[in-house]
């Protein structure tokens, strides 16, 4: 399996200048102020940190929820910037806090993932480099309140994708010279996928804070996401065939799978299930909550 770049041993030096942090929100109004009272919560290191907040065709209170937090961000000298997308999708919301963004290091965040205190600074110092660089921090599946989520989640944490590292789900941070290797946000339903297979093995950092990022609640919810993931990861491989021999994960071979099954043969079960009926169903492109 080919390691991630680690955070340890790198040439890179502490950054000055603006962190910039993306978050592209749709109706998210239960999930916002958690995530943004998880920003204001990073311990010094972060630096100075703007966040802007791409609001895409809300029509809850999200806006008005994240804007209480905005004496918070005055309090520390950072700035939240709400920016209205009428037109709805995640790419849209994606491109227009991208383009506001004025920082040396870009951290594109879901709303419904929550950061440990030391995920910003140390992303920053991951990213102090004029080299290309990609950084996220170590995933956490949060706690799940379904039993059927909790199996799938814990059969999934185990799969070579997620042990080698550098997963970037709900998560994934860029510099600027980074940020050089494409141009917009193409409408493709995997952003964080097509971003990661930008950069090679040794280019992708995974530091040691963690975040939580949860998966979405019931079987026909873990369908309808995991649907999605399948039809994203195919897009991918058809619109950029040359992208996924980056991805330098080892795959699942069947002795791995009949290890996990006599380790785990409930949540084997179940998420064999979540597979089985995956194929059943038709692809969407739709923007769905969750893993």
């Amino acid at each position: 399996m080919a390691a991630q770049a680690k955070l340890d041993g790198t040439d890179e030096q502490e950054a000055d200048g603006i962190l910039s942090v993306i978050i592209a929100a749709r109706n998210e109004e239960a999930y916002i102020g958690p995530c943004l009272q998880s920003l204001l919560d990073q311990d010094d290191s972060a630096g100075t940190v703007e966040v802007i907040l791409a609001a895409n065709a809300c029509t809850d209170r999200t806006v008005d929820v994240a804007a209480a937090y905005r004496p918070g961000f005055d309090a520390r000298g950072w700035s939240l910037v709400i920016v209205d997308v009428p037109r709805a999708g995640k790419v849209n919301a994606l491109n227009a806090g991208d383009s506001a963004a004025k920082g040396n290091e870009l951290v594109f965040l879901d709303a419904d993932v929550r950061l440990d205190s030391g995920v910003l600074g140390q992303i920053r110092l991951a990213l102090a480099t004029s080299a290309p660089r990609y950084a996220t921090g170590t995933l956490n599946v949060a706690p799940a309140k379904t039993w059927i989520t909790r199996r799938y989640a814990r059969f999934w944490t185990r799969l070579p994708f997620v042990q080698g590292g550098a997963v970037g789900a709900g998560l994934f941070a860029v510099n600027r010279a980074g940020r050089g290797r494409w141009g917009e946000f193409p409408d493709i339903i995997s952003d964080d996928t097509y971003v990661r297979l930008l950069f090679t093995p040794d280019e992708r950092i995974e530091v040691p804070a963690r975040y939580h990022w949860p998966m979405v609640e019931g079987f026909a919810n873990l369908v309808k996401v995991r649907r999605r993931q399948d039809a994203g990861v195919r897009e991918i491989h058809r619109l950029y065939p040359d992208m996924p021999a980056r991805e330098g994960k080892a795959r699942v071979t069947r002795t791995r799978l009949a290890r996990l099954f006599l380790t785990m043969p409930v949540s084997f079960l179940v998420y064999a299930g979540v597979h089985v009926a995956v194929r059943l169903r038709g692809d969407s492109k739709e923007w769905n909550r969750g893993r």
